[in-house]
């Protein structure tokens, strides 16, 4: 198998859009539809399923995710090595403001262990801003929040939003609940905005931002309280464990990897670094 062929199809299967996979890779979207044909002429399977008016995955597509991963990640990781190691660029990585404390450390933390002396350069955006970088080829690798559905990247952390305020409670005793939450393209503005309308909860949406810094800053003066992933919520803030405000989703927090990675970072180091979040998980 054409081993471009398979870097479109991962490049498809990340991002879930025949549209975003040729902007990552700078084909059109006929050339890919021709490595896709190809690529079922040889492996003489169908390997795409139309579900409504999106393009899934068969069976034997979701098989040939795994070995072609694989295949790539063996790829990528035989041209670094017989790269020399100071020839490599600066890896440009990508982190939402909310998990810059929390995730973002640990990663570092892994990526140094194999490669000390690499420079790395920290972009911290929104998920949505950062895909549109891994798209355009201006970033090497990103953390995003990833729907638990969906295929993207590598996992890093399950996790779960809640409800949380900076030491003060009464909050939620308000006839309108004061909120403060993460810009519209985040899953839990969204989440929390709908489900509140839908109880006929009375609210104020006093700010919005990008910065975790900037909501925090806000629930410790006790102006409102927001919704956080869990994993994100310092010692200094209280989660709201029993109260009448919705659910909120069950989120992924994952690493995506640019369809040319970093040579110190191909799949080979995103699953290792995977892994190791998972045995964290798990302990």
């Amino acid at each position: 198998m054409d081993i471009e062929a398979l870097r479109s199809f991962i490049a498809f299967v990340d991002t879930g859009s025949f549209t975003r996979a040729a902007k990552q890779i700078h084909r059109t979207q006929s050339a890919i539809s021709m490595q896709m044909k190809k690529l079922e002429e040889a492996t003489g399977k169908e390997l795409f399923i139309k579900e409504g008016r999106n393009l899934g995955l068969t069976e034997h597509g979701r098989k040939l995710t795994s070995y072609a991963r694989r295949l790539l990640a063996i790829h990528d990781q035989a041209l670094s090595d017989l790269k020399h190691r100071s020839d490599h660029p600066p890896l440009i990585l990508g982190c939402p403001d909310d998990y810059a404390d929390s995730v973002l450390p640990t990663l570092i933390a892994l990526l140094l262990e194999t490669h000390p002396q690499q420079e790395i350069s920290i972009l911290c955006a929104s998920s949505t801003r950062l895909r549109a970088l891994l798209d355009r080829g201006e970033i090497h690798a990103a953390i995003l929040t990833r729907a638990p559905e969906k295929d993207e990247g590598y996992l890093l952390v399950h996790d779960k939003g809640v409800w949380t305020h900076g030491g003060y409670p009464e909050l939620i005793e308000r006839d309108v609940l004061p909120l403060v939450l993460y810009d519209a393209d985040c899953k839990f503005h969204s989440t929390a905005v709908d489900a509140l309308e839908k109880q006929n909860r009375a609210y104020q949406l006093i700010a919005t931002s990008s910065s975790a810094t900037a909501l925090k800053g806000l629930l410790l003066k006790g102006i409102a309280i927001s919704a956080l992933a869990r994993s994100t919520v310092s010692k200094d803030l209280t989660v709201l464990e029993s109260t009448d405000l919705p659910d909120l989703p069950a989120i992924d927090i994952v690493l995506a990897l640019a369809p040319h990675p970093h040579p110190v970072l191909t799949a080979v180091g995103a699953m290792r670094i995977s892994e190791a979040f998972g045995k964290r998980e798990n302990h």
